[in-house]
């Protein structure tokens, strides 16, 4: 098992702390908000690691914070915080947006095959931990106070802060400076470096924010963001942990932030030996924004037609160490590639026969084994991993043989293909047909043609009502086309009103 450490820069050797378990803390959601398609990368490509993880016989505690408190709109520690600001906008408590917006993250992660975490810690929960390890710094002398502001972290104290941008603290500051001169942020008055940042926040005058807790600075306060993940990792995982993992954007404030308060207080034991890191997903070229309108969702991907683990599939097509720029387009081709792999997986499961073959007597079947494994083991190369499983597709082995093998594979890939029915793949192929993503000669190909038929293929009075119906619903005479609809469908024909006014008819009796 082969990672890419950002700490290194390089790809690495994986070996945990202890030999078969694995303590793995992964940046979770900041519940203020829909979880939209660049979240839904990030979380399909930890799903990944954690499924290769477990396949190569490790066991995995993976934790996972939820952010309910403390994260500000601006990483430099200004700004309305996340949670506050998305209750006003949704003119509801923060407690009540932060639980809607939870348990959308778990829909969403549901849908595309995402196993739920070992552990899901929400910060809210664990304020006393956060403030204990506050207290700790303080103690040690690396913080101070900003009256009316909060409690800041001394990044002049420690000599190596920056170090998994650059083990050079000096190349590291130079990254970081330009960085802030590049955003422009605010700047936070009381503030003795740049580069230091928030610990613990005070509630200002006239705020009155709705998620407060007393500390011994002020009697209205709440943690700062990167608080959070060391108070929970240390907790639940200790001192030191095997893999942390986030999206690329974390690098240079907030993973750098945790590693210095948590080194700090644990006395230099390094804090995670593996960072893990994914890049963007960029929505037609551009980055995803509510102004740009390009903000989607799972639930904008289903009333598309599309299948969620479609989606996941396209995610699944570029390495997550890339860039990776959606597209409806490419969903489609996705869209397409998933129905003829669900196809080939049904076909292989009604003709499998001999369950006594041992994959060993196939050399066929180990090369294929082993070129997948060796890519998705080797620092999670899930696309070089697809390209295997498309070549299994073209293989002569014998069906009981690529069955077992596809089924081996989709334990890390997690596609959902063991759940496969005839019903779930005529359902996706309808939804598709509704939307024209694909066409009626695709559809064929799916193996339903037999329930896809012609207007000229049916009886003539099944032929009349299709008429009437189609001229009800062109009077807008919607209460009589539903009763067509309804009449035609006792009668053992179901009818999909596809896109451009186009027609699919369907007999289910």
């Amino acid at each position: 098992m082969k990672l890419y450490n950002t700490a290194s820069k390089s790809i690495e050797e994986f070996h945990p702390l202890e030999d078969k378990s694995v303590k793995l803390y992964a940046c979770g959601p900041t519940v203020y908000d829909y979880t939209h398609l660049g979240h839904l990368r990030k979380y399909v490509l930890d799903d990944i690691l954690v499924r290769t993880l477990r396949h190569a016989g490790y066991e995995v505690k993976h934790v996972q914070n939820i952010t309910d408190v403390g994260h500000l709109t601006s990483d430099d520690d200004v700004g309305e915080d996340k949670l506050e600001k998305g209750a006003k906008k949704y003119h509801t408590g923060a407690e009540a947006l932060a639980r809607r917006f939870e348990d959308y993250f778990f829909y969403s992660m549901d849908l595309l095959g995402v196993l739920r975490p070992s552990l899901s810690c929400r910060a809210t929960d664990h304020i006393q931990a956060q403030l204990e390890m506050v207290l700790a710094l303080e103690k040690k002398g690396l913080t101070y106070v900003i009256e009316g502001d909060g409690v800041y972290f001394d990044t002049s104290k420690i000599d190596d802060y920056g170090k998994l941008i650059n083990p050079d603290p000096k190349l590291a500051k130079q990254v970081l400076m330009a960085q802030r001169e590049g955003e422009r942020v605010d700047k936070v008055i009381g503030r003795k470096h740049p580069t230091d940042f928030a610990l613990w926040k005070f509630e200002r005058p006239g705020e009155n924010r709705q998620m407060v807790w007393p500390s011994p600075w002020h009697e209205r306060s709440f943690p700062g963001w990167h608080i959070e993940c060391s108070a929970m990792a240390l907790e639940h995982l200790g001192e030191q942990i095997d893999i942390h993992t986030g999206g690329v954007d974390h690098i240079n404030i907030h993973h750098t932030n945790e590693i210095a308060q948590t080194e700090a207080v644990t006395g230099k034991k390094p804090f995670s030996r593996y960072w893990v890191h994914h890049n963007y997903l960029f929505i037609d070229g551009q980055k995803m924004s509510k102004s740009l309108n390009n903000f989607y969702t799972i639930d904008d991907v289903i009333e598309r037609g599309f299948a969620p683990r479609a989606l996941r599939l396209l995610f699944l097509m570029s390495h997550y160490r890339s860039e990776q720029n959606f597209t409806w387009d490419s969903l489609a081709a996705a869209q397409k590639a998933y129905l003829r792999l669900a196809r080939f997986v049904l076909d292989l499961r009604n003709s499998k026969r001999n369950s006594e073959l041992e994959l060993s007597d196939f050399p066929g079947a180990v090369q294929l084994h082993h070129d997948f494994f060796d890519a998705i083991e080797n620092d999670l190369k899930t696309n070089e991993a697809l390209t295997v499983l498309w070549e299994l597709m073209q293989s002569d082995l014998d069906s009981d043989v690529l069955y077992r093998l596809v089924m081996e594979f989709d334990q890390v890939l997690g596609l959902g293909l063991a759940g496969l029915t005839e019903e779930s793949l005529l359902e996706a192929v309808k939804k598709a047909l509704a939307k024209t993503i694909i066409d009626q000669d695709f559809a064929q190909k799916m193996g339903v043609q037999e329930n896809l038929l012609q207007l000229s293929d049916l009886p003539d009075s099944i032929q009349e009502l299709i008429k009437k119906r189609q001229l009800a619903r062109r009077d807008q005479d919607f209460t009589e086309a539903d009763r067509l609809r309804a009449e035609l469908k006792e009668q053992g024909y179901e009818l999909l009103d596809l896109a451009d006014g186009q027609l699919a008819i369907r007999k289910i009796k």
